[in-house]
């Protein structure tokens, strides 16, 4: 096995002490080193290959250039690994690795993952979440900067968010400014206000939409969907059952607002197998931006869940490195907006 370059090996070929060697490759300030010194250091550093020893770094700092990705299913989840891509990018670009443990939704195991990236060290923990809902963070991590991504924590850790409110407002927004008055919502939570530990964000998805249709004296239709226990049933299928229900006992509705993708893939074909045309006879608005959308026909009018810029964000506060960020309270998260991906699946009132 080739033996690992030391310090003291770049030290002895550019003829300089360890403290001097050091004070070049960790850049530190006010050493008072000539340039010469500096760049022979440098060079001697690039001709050997060194690269530090993490180990002997983090038993000196008493962190390592790491940062801990704790995930319950996003890993495993196509459209929300955009999450992880914008975390990694910025931790690329601040020079630190990312230690990615997938947990699902088994308690003691994000326990279990929790420790062992713990033990490593790191210089940060983000904890990601495919459903946006309340957690509760090991102890264990107490000390560490703690960043829940695509949720909120019972103990108030720093959060990024959706902005699902103002993304309400915006889709209620696309139908009447069509000059729809004449609305169906589908996916509405049975029972009413949902526990945060099965989502924080589908009320304000909610909120949104409702304060912009009171605002324009709008009474939506609302077509409930049972809750399980691990969430809203916002599948195809209810989707489909409840667009078949309006079509038939509301058939003046003009619009409908489907309160995620999947359920407006199943009022799609509710809609196309009762010989309606979208947007034509009925037009259709939604949330998510899952992949299909684009790809129906006509391609789906939605609000994107901006996976991507919520890693990066995320990242930022976990190493400390945001920017520009807003004032806010403790225990309030920062929230991404959400862009409206406007498409086909929106037209006039028939």
């Amino acid at each position: 096995m080739t033996r690992r370059v030391t310090l003291a090996d770049v030290a002895a070929r550019a003829g300089v002490s360890k403290t001097a060697a050091s004070l070049v490759l960790n850049d530190r300030p006010g050493s008072r080193l000539s340039a010469h010194v500096v760049s022979r250091v440098r060079a001697v550093a690039a001709e050997l290959d060194y690269r530090p020893n993490p180990a002997a770094r983090t038993l000196r700092q008493g962190r390592n250039r790491t940062i801990g990705f704790v995930s319950d299913e996003v890993t495993i989840t196509r459209y929300a690994s955009a999450m992880i891509r914008g975390a990694l990018d910025v931790a690329q670009q601040h020079d630190h690795t990312v230690l990615i443990t997938e947990t699902g939704t088994n308690r003691d195991w994000r326990e279990r993952a929790v420790q062992v990236v713990a033990d490593q060290r790191p210089s940060g923990l983000i904890f990601a979440l495919m459903g946006a809902k309340q957690i509760d963070v090991p102890t264990l991590v107490e000390g560490f900067p703690v960043v829940i991504l695509n949720g909120t924590s019972s103990a108030g850790h720093r959060a990024v968010l959706p902005d699902e409110y103002a993304a309400g407002s915006q889709v209620a927004d696309v139908l009447l400014t069509a000059g729809h008055r004449q609305i169906g919502i589908i996916g509405l939570p049975s029972g009413g206000e949902l526990d945060p530990r099965i989502s924080v964000t589908i009320g304000e998805r909610i909120a949104g939409i409702r304060a912009v249709l009171d605002g324009a004296a709008v009474a939506p239709v609302g077509m409930s969907v049972p809750v399980g226990a691990t969430g809203v049933v916002w599948e195809p299928e209810t989707g489909f059952a409840a667009m078949q229900r309006i079509l038939t006992e509301h058939p003046e509705l003009t619009a409908v607002i489907c309160l995620n993708d999947r359920l407006a893939f199943g009022a799609y074909q509710a809609i196309q197998e009762s010989d309606r045309r979208i947007p034509d006879d009925i037009s259709v608005v939604s949330f998510d931006d899952d992949e299909v959308a684009a790809y129906l026909h006509p391609p789906l009018t939605t609000a994107r869940i901006p996976y991507l810029r919520m890693g990066e964000l995320a990242m930022a506060m976990a190493l400390g490195v945001e920017s520009g960020a807003p004032e806010l309270s403790p225990g309030e998260p920062r929230t991404v907006p959400m862009p409206i991906q406007h498409r086909g699946s929106v037209g006039p009132p028939r």
